[in-house]
């Protein structure tokens, strides 16, 4: 199944190209990764269906720490993830008509749908719960982006905003709950949590509740159904997708999942029971008051996932039926009603109902495929809607024996056919307020579009039409599902005649109190208007946006009270709180060790390293001029790596001269712009508080480090490093195996750090440096009129050093080979990725202080971003690629390589891992020289020319 998750993601990598390659055209081709996919689920669905054995998946990911990739596909999931790619495919072919030709956005568009689609394929098959958060977030972010597919209108922003604070926010909260879950259950799979649920207790109670909270505002439930309708502004195909067949039903799925288990939970019930009938009959008022059509059509979808999430709670047998019932019929009617104000949008150029007129005439193909959807979302034979609407109604006629529900159940009963009711009413407003006759309103002129435009809700509608008629064929498949539940009263079924029954007295007054809300629309607007103006009515949207300008007020004054714009102050901060905190801690843990079992040193080196740092540590804290103190700072950096080459450490050392050499000329480049002194006073109060947080952090340290050293209880981790190293690792350096292999997460992570750190400092100078308001060129060779052999640029005042020169264009190919032979030799020997990459920014550094920044350019014409992703991009493939061949995560593979008299390569394969290292490293280098170093010249370049410009 992963595989098919994959294939989603591979498509929307290429559609940027095949877009700009094909214009429209090219979502034919896109909608092959759903359609592909649909087709290998379909045969997996039936006999899934059939025999209500799920089919399971799992794909070993991190095998240390137990997360795998764990997929299964039982009858519920397996159902929906027809839908999810059956309809998402149709919705891009659909893009291909909806879309004008030419369309500059497309690009980005066309990549995150089809991304969408994977991830909810992905949501909707996982079975680890972790994974299934991955994807449930996932959904979330790539929902932002198709919501805010025009970030130039303000409505696109915000509620694509709104859409991602409310669905993260629940989130972040499920995932507490399945946390708790896990921890309970003693298992990730949500399959065994299912099957074997731990036993009933508090932190049980609590889990499941937060995560209903992410299921409900996923599936927007009151109080969270305010984002959906503005996620109306979303482009049509989006709304057919996302807000009808896909990511709101994410909600009403993990309901369903965890009912069969969890539905006797308390609150369980009360609160999915109560809250969906409240949305359903929120989402029906609302929708009666709705003049735009797309946004009549939202509030219904509001109201229909209440319904579905009260059947869905419910935790019976019928009542699950009905759930899956629905779900199924409302993706097909809902997603083809979507569809058709797309087409009316696209044709006419408005959606208000108050403008549309005669639509009937000109346009009856489409005037019949909407009754025909619409009638099934409002219930009426012979649709798949009413089939399933019949079941639901079953369902709750049923609670009193199948639940003990006495009043409660009536109550519940009534909530329904009053949510039913007004599906009525607005069903019908929707179809007359698109297709009616109105007085004294002027035919609409719909522009011709392709039949294959209206084609793609045809097809949908109907399998609405042969879903009402094949009831019996679909019955015992959605009944594997509803298996799982206790039997009920009546095993439930999906037909068109049940007898004269509750069930079909009650359809029958939901569609002639519906169509009589309907005729009396006027009257009834007017007491709704009444009802609203009149009484404080609570707003969850106004709520909402209150509580956001509330969190932007406190977050501004609690900025202004604690940002002053210091840096030391903000040091200081952190460095007492490491004081306080862990100091408390040191001194409950403190326990006076003999002096004789203190050894201060192994060899008169390290005695003399340690002297010499704390002389250069007074010093620097003495000194008054910065350029001595950065000089006198680099000292202990050195002394540090003296420690390390004392203690057998050549790797550390080597890394850490190249650090603090690197860092040390970085310091100079900014104190350039610096006062040459700290202060016009030798001292004052501050430095003395800064001496003395420095010294207690000092004493902080090497106090954890003496008690943590005589702490140890096991034996060091590490200690079982050496054998696979050499054997899986394939190298003799521990320390660089480490790194690529053994701890390769770490680094992965911490160059994604280093990436993000990168763009950030760059981009303060930027601003800083006020270059945003200039023409930048892309870096380019440069070649002066005064070029020499030694160099292509050269500097043109004082600061020129011939000798400097002819020595930097001597060494620096050297330099360059010499890194890329450490970067490739670490795996034996000292070296690697990162230092190699350091030797070559060092290269690139001395070519900076010889030639300026032309000749930073000269040695380096490429852009560092394009270097920073590169170098990520190698280290993330190295890690992914293994997996497609049937291996871990981020596993190294062993070659030896015969090349006959040149002997033999042995090529590990971590070794491209380490090349992304180095990448990452010299594009860093590149960053921090063009801000730091050519930024800040030019800064004084230009306030030198406003200088001489300036009249005396």
């Amino acid at each position: 199944m992963l595989w098919l998750i994959a294939l989603h993601f591979l498509a929307a990598a290429v559609a940027p190209a095949l877009i700009r390659l094909l214009d429209r055209r090219a979502f034919w081709i896109m909608a092959l990764a759903p359609a592909l996919s649909f087709a290998w689920l379909l045969p997996k669905t039936l006999e899934v269906t059939r025999t209500g054995e799920a089919v399971v998946e799992q794909i070993v990911w991190v095998e240390s720490i137990g997360l795998d990739l764990d997929f299964a596909m039982g009858p519920f999931a397996a159902i929906l993830a027809l839908l999810v790619t059956g309809i998402g495919a149709l919705v891009l072919i659909y893009c291909s008509w909806y879309f004008r030709p030419g369309d500059p956005e497309i690009w980005r568009f066309a990549g995150v749908l089809t991304g969408f689609a994977g991830a909810m394929l992905g949501l909707v098959l996982s079975d680890n719960v972790f994974v299934l958060y991955t994807f449930w977030e996932l959904t979330t972010v790539l929902s932002f982006l198709l919501i805010g597919h025009n970030p130039d209108r303000r409505a696109n922003r915000r509620a694509a905003m709104s859409a991602l604070i409310v669905t993260t926010f629940g989130g972040l909260t499920m995932l507490i709950g399945l946390v708790i879950l896990y921890v309970q259950s003693g298992t990730a799979l949500l399959s065994e949590m299912i099957a074997s649920p731990p036993e009933p207790n508090a932190w049980v109670t609590a889990g499941v509740m937060t995560v209903l909270v992410g299921a409900l505002s996923k599936s927007a439930l009151v109080p969270f159904h305010f984002w959906l309708p503005g996620a109306m502004a979303a482009p049509t195909p989006v709304s057919a997708y996302l807000h009808a067949a896909a990511m709101v039903k994410a909600g009403a799925f993990l309901v369903a999942l965890m009912a069969p288990a969890y539905a006797d939970t308390p609150g369980w019930r009360p609160l999915l029971v109560t809250l969906g009938i409240l949305t359903m009959i929120v989402g029906g008022l609302r929708a009666l008051r709705q003049y735009d059509i797309k946004l009549l059509l939202a509030y219904g979808t509001v109201s229909q996932l209440g319904f579905l999430v009260a059947m869905a709670g419910t935790g019976t047998r019928a009542a699950g039926f009905a759930a899956l019932s629905l779900l199924f019929a409302h993706a097909l009617f809902k997603s083809a009603l979507f569809l058709i104000v797309g087409i009316i949008d696209r044709s006419v150029g408005t959606r208000d109902l108050r403008e549309l007129n005669g639509l009937r005439q000109a346009r009856p193909v489409l005037f019949v495929t909407t009754l025909i959807a619409a009638g099934s979302m409002a219930g009426i034979p012979p649709m798949l809607g009413f089939t399933a609407k019949e079941a639901a109604l079953t369902a709750y006629v049923d609670l009193g024996h199948d639940l003990g529900w006495g009043l409660g159940g009536w109550l519940a009963l009534a909530g329904i056919v009053a949510g039913s009711i007004l599906t009525m009413a607005y069903t019908a407003r929707f179809v007359w307020g698109a297709f009616g006759s109105k007085p004294n309103v002027p035919l609409c002129a719909p522009r011709r579009f392709s039949p294959g435009f209206q084609a793609v809700p045809v097809f949908i509608t109907i399998f609405t039409v042969v879903g009402g008629f094949v009831g019996g064929w679909l019955t015992p498949r959605v009944a594997s599902y509803a298996e799982a539940f206790p039997e009920g009263a009546h095993e439930p079924v999906l037909v068109l005649w049940h007898g004269v029954t509750p069930a079909l007295g009650l359809s029958a007054l939901c569609i002639v109190a519906g169509l009589a809300l309907f005729y009396f629309r006027r009257p009834v607007a007017v007491a709704q208007h009444a009802v609203v103006d009149r009484l404080p009515m609570p707003d969850a949207d106004r709520s909402y946006h209150a509580i956001m300008r509330g969190v932007d007020r406190l977050a501004v004054e609690v900025t202004g009270r604690t940002q002053r714009g210091s840096l030391p102050f903000y040091l200081g901060v952190i460095l007492v709180t490491l004081i306080i905190v862990p100091g408390w801690a040191l001194i409950r843990a403190w326990e006076t060790p003999q002096v004789s079992d203190i050894r201060l040193a192994d060899n008169y080196l390290q005695m003399a390293a340690g002297i010499l740092m704390i002389i250069a540590a007074v010093l620097t804290v003495r000194s008054r001029r910065r350029l001595r103190a950065v000089l006198l700072l680099g000292l202990t950096g050195y002394g540090t790596a003296i420690l390390f080459v004392a203690h057998g450490a050549p790797d550390l050392a080597l890394t850490q001269v190249l650090v603090e050499t690197f860092l040390l000329v970085t310091f100079v480049l900014v104190l350039r712009r610096l006062p040459p002194f700290f202060s016009d006073r030798p001292f004052n109060v501050m430095r003395w508080v800064r001496i003395a947080i420095g010294t207690g952090v000092g004493l902080l340290v090497a106090g954890v480090a003496l008690i943590s050293s005589n702490a140890r209880i096991a034996d060091p981790i590490s200690a079982g490093w050496p054998d696979p190293a050499y054997e899986y690792g394939g190298g003799k350096n521990i320390v660089n195996i480490t790194l690529v292999d053994i701890r390769a997460w770490d680094t992965l992570g911490e160059l994604s750090v280093l990436v993000v750190a990168a763009t950030g400092v760059a981009s303060l100078i930027f601003l800083i440096t006020d270059r945003s308001t200039r023409n930048l060129s892309r870096p380019h060779r440069v070649v002066t009129p005064d070029s020499n052999q030694w160099l292509a640029a050269n500097l043109h005042d004082a600061r020129r050093s011939i000798v400097f020169e002819i020595v930097t264009r001597l060494i620096f190919h050297t330099v360059i080979v010499f890194s890329i032979y450490l970067m490739l030799a670490g795996h034996n020997s000292p070296g690697g990725g990162f230092a190699g990459g350091l030797i070559a920014s060092l290269a690139l550094m001395i070519r900076y202080l010889a030639g300026g920044r032309e000749e930073l350019d000269n040695a380096a014409p490429v852009d560092a971003g394009l270097v920073l992703g590169t170098g990520l991009a190698i280290a993330a493939l190295s890690g992914i690629i293994p997996t497609l061949l049937g291996g871990g995560v981020l596993q190294s593979a062993i070659f030896d390589i015969p090349l006959g008299p040149l002997g033999e390569l042995h090529l590990v394969t971590s070794v491209f891992f380490d090349i992304g290292v180095y990448l990452v490293v010299v594009g860093l280098a590149i960053d921090v020289l063009r801000s730091l170093g050519a930024g800040i010249d030019q800064q004084a370049e230009a306030e030198d020319l406003d200088e001489e410009a300036t009249p005396a």
